[in-house]
C-alpha cells in the first residue's frame, strides 16, 4: 500500500495511529509526511529476528496471525510543529503504544490530573540555602519508589556530589523529595543488590530521607525558572547555595 505523489501532496504533514486490527488496539502513534505511515511494515519484513523492537515484533504477529495492520491518518494538513503537538497528545491517550520515546515535552506539559496543574503553578518556588544535587526523576517515577527512583543510576560527577548536603527529587519542575546521600557508589550490582550492572560511569547513593525540616524547606516547592532547562537531556543539577544555620 502507498499513497500517489498527489494525495502525499494534499496530505502535507500528517500524525497516524497503527492498530491492532486482532483487538482494535492502538500500539504505535508517529508523525510524517509522503509514506511514512507504511514504512513500518516494511521495517518488520527487512528486520532480522534479532533486530525486533516491541513495535515490529507486534506487526510480525499481526501478520503471521493473517492480518495486516491498520492504518489510521488522525489528522492531516498540518504543519511540521503542530503535527509534533498533536502526536506528543496522542502518545499521552494511549499509554500502552511500543512508542520508544515520549512525546515533545512530555516532561513539562504532558497528561496531569488537575489537581497536579493547580499544585505545579501555585506552588511557592524553592530557595536553595545548602548545596544540592538535584534529579529530574521524571522517567523513573511511576516505575520504582521515590528513594529508589532518585538514588540510582546517574552520570555524575562523584566529586560535585559528594560536597552536597542534600539531594533532591524532582518530577515535572516540582521537587518531591528530599535525601541525604551518606555515600556515592559506582553502579554496579555488588554495591546495589538486585540492580543490573549499568556501571559505564554511573553513579547511584545509599542514603535516607532528610530531616523534617529539610523536608518543609523543600519538599512540594516549585523549581526556579533558570534552573529549568528545557530540552535538556541531563537531568542533574548542582546547587551551590550560601549555607544555612539548619
Amino acid at each position: 500500500m502507498a499513497f500517489t505523489e498527489e494525495i502525499a501532496d494534499k496530505l502535507g504533514f500528517y500524525v497516524y495511529r497503527l492498530i491492532d486490527p486482532r483487538n482494535g488496539e492502538t500500539f504505535y502513534v508517529g508523525k510524517g509526511k509522503g509514506n511514512r505511515v507504511f514504512a513500518h511494515v516494511a521495517g518488520e519484513l527487512e528486520a532480522g529476528a534479532d533486530e525486533l523492537s516491541e513495535k515490529l515484533q507486534r506487526i510480525r504477529e499481526i501478520r503471521l496471525a493473517g492480518f495486516d495492520v491498520a492504518h489510521v491518518i488522525h489528522r492531516h494538513g498540518l504543519d511540521s510543529r503542530t503535527a509534533i503537538e498533536v502526536e506528543a497528545a496522542l502518545i499521552d491517550a494511549y499509554p500502552g503504544v511500543t512508542n520508544i520515546t515520549s512525546g515533545y515535552d512530555a516532561d513539562e506539559r504532558g497528561a496531569m490530573h488537575a489537581n497536579e496543574i493547580i499544585e505545579r503553578y501555585q506552588a511557592a518556588v524553592a530557595e536553595f540555602e545548602h548545596n544540592l544535587v538535584i534529579i529530574n526523576i521524571n522517567r523513573t517515577a511511576s516505575e520504582r519508589p521515590l528513594y529508589e527512583a532518585v538514588r540510582y543510576a546517574w552520570k555524575i560527577s562523584p566529586k560535585k556530589a559528594e560536597k552536597a548536603d542534600y539531594v533532591l527529587a524532582v518530577q515535572r519542575g516540582l521537587i518531591v523529595g528530599a535525601f541525604k546521600a551518606d555515600k556515592w557508589l559506582r553502579a554496579t550490582p555488588e554495591n546495589f543488590p538486585g540492580t543490573p550492572d549499568v556501571w559505564e560511569g554511573r553513579w547511584g547513593f545509599v542514603g535516607h530521607e532528610a530531616p523534617d525540616h529539610i523536608q518543609k524547606l523543600y519538599v512540594r516547592r516549585r523549581m526556579p525558572d533558570d534552573l529549568r532547562k528545557k530540552g535538556a537531556a541531563n537531568p542533574i543539577r548542582y546547587v551551590n547555595a550560601p549555607r544555612s544555620d539548619n
